[in-house]
């Protein structure tokens, strides 16, 4: 099912050279996992938390409750607010509205700038695997991925192939805007990209 809010789509342009594949992480305090539905954010969120000796925040999990009930945002924005608070963290979500707050905290986002067909392949098979193992999806809800969700119009997989193309002119559009000049940003292209980079902070 769709867990994230709509998107803002933008103009597709160069990318400035604050965008970088390589740099000393361990100066960034607030790191921002972001990437279209199914590219793996949580799995490295939460190792990049682990070598770094970092808090691991998941978005989902905070707005999130019980049989899918969405927060408000004012209620969701102050949750997780309260989170980005704390001294040192590795944020996990997109969440389109929550980028003026969360980025003014945040001074590293990390873009899993992945290919169509790796994303679909990705998104696909994490929906399958969730339907067969029963997995719970976060704790604070006990939520879990169902048939019925897998083929509605709000299946993950579908918002994955409808948002792809808007995510990518959305993230570029953002990277260029002045507003967030004080952050700086990686993109990984693909999972050896994002193995090399998690092998260099051991």
């Amino acid at each position: 099912m769709v867990r994230t809010p709509g998107s803002h789509p933008g103009n597709r342009g160069s990318i400035p050279r604050r965008v970088t594949n390589t740099m000393d992480i361990k100066k960034y305090k607030r790191i921002n996992i972001i990437g279209t539905s199914g590219c793996g954010k949580s799995t490295i969120a939460k190792k990049l938390a682990k070598l770094l000796n970092y808090e691991y925040i998941e978005m989902d999990s905070i707005f999130w409750g019980p049989n899918w009930e969405e927060s408000n945002y004012d209620s969701f924005f102050k949750k997780l607010e309260k989170e980005l608070k704390k001294e040192k963290w590795v944020l996990d979500g997109n969440y389109t509205k929550s980028i003026p707050l969360k980025w003014k905290y945040t001074d590293l986002v990390i873009w899993l700038d992945y290919s169509f067909l790796r994303n679909f392949f990705q998104s696909f098979t994490r929906a399958i695997k969730r339907l067969i193992t029963r997995e719970v999806l976060w704790s604070s809800s006990g939520n879990k991925e169902t048939l019925k969700g897998f083929f509605s119009k709000e299946s993950i997989v579908l918002h994955m192939i409808k948002s792809y193309n808007s995510n990518k002119k959305k993230y570029n559009l953002y990277i260029k805007d002045s507003n967030f000049s004080h952050i700086k940003f990686i993109k990984l292209k693909n999972p050896k990209q994002v193995k090399q980079f998690l092998n260099n902070l051991k």
